[in-house]
């Protein structure tokens, strides 16, 4: 359920509503692509500490957004902070350095490596990779530690008995799951998740949120792109609405239920209407 401390009850349900404590905030972002507006965000903030859902029909710039971000692409105009530092250029692996990571809706695992390599090629400040670090041997005591590491985190969600298997040999769910403990190698602050739900099996996806709630109870925030609106309903905070690369709608689940330019432009004219 979603967290009955967040900080948000009492605030405007408009879109760009500033918020009382924001890890993220985002201004002017826009990203276009030939004569195609996907991302036109003007003020968007993300409360720190919670579960924030990113909603929208397909097509609306949900994974552009996200994808400009994480600096794994660039906007024609705008920028952003993550905990005051600005974002605006900074390549994807660094941005990870700085506290935020993101998983794909299609799983990136790197199939010819076992899981616990998987887990390993994310960890953080790696003295083997440079000369000396590797000259005088330093990388082992470091290198023991992420192993640890990276086993606890499999055991968190599960995966710590698939260790040593070839990570190409995971289920999908599976791979979703590796994918949220490799995360957390980088020790994020924000999450990023892209439909960590998509072609998963119900009983997986009470799974998930189970660990995106704990995420959230960890003192990480989390945002996650989702189409399911049970899910959104069950486990958001908060909840922000794209349409056409704009944000038409934040607010609450109850609130963005009810909201009829969301109806309109997202859940359908005629949702929650019995037969």
């Amino acid at each position: 359920m979603p967290s009955s401390e967040a900080p948000l009850d009492d605030l405007a349900r408009t879109p760009g509503v500033p918020k009382p404590d924001p890890i993220l905030i985002v201004d002017n972002v826009q990203r276009t692509f030939g004569g195609l507006q996907a991302v036109n965000v003007q003020s968007l903030q993300i409360q720190r500490g919670t579960i924030t859902s990113l909603i929208g029909p397909n097509g609306a710039g949900k994974t552009t957004l996200f994808n400009l971000l994480t600096g794994f692409d660039r906007p024609q105009h705008g920028d952003w902070h993550l905990n005051g530092g600005a974002l605006v250029g900074i390549p994807s692996f660094r941005v990870a350095r700085r506290g935020m990571v993101r998983t794909f809706q299609l799983t990136k695992s790197l199939a010819r490596l076992t899981v616990l390599e998987n887990m390993l090629v994310a960890a953080k400040d790696q003295v083997g990779e440079s000369f000396w670090g590797g000259l005088f041997g330093r990388w082992r005591h470091i290198e023991a530690a992420n192993e640890a590491k990276a086993m606890a985190s499999l055991e968190r969600f599960g995966l710590d008995h698939m260790a040593s298997h070839y990570a190409g040999s995971l289920s999908g769910g599976q791979r979703k799951l590796l994918e949220m403990a490799r995360a957390l190698m980088v020790e994020p602050e924000v999450i990023m998740l892209d439909e960590p739900m998509a072609g998963v099996n119900p009983a997986l996806t009470q799974t998930l949120l189970g660990h995106i709630s704990a995420l959230r109870d960890d003192g990480k925030t989390v945002v996650f792109i989702e189409h399911d609106m049970d899910v959104v309903q069950e486990i958001s905070d908060w909840v922000v609405v794209l349409s056409q690369g704009t944000v038409i709608a934040e607010g609450p689940p109850a609130h963005i239920a009810s909201n009829h330019d969301v109806i309109d432009a997202y859940l359908g004219l005629h949702h929650g209407e019995k037969p």
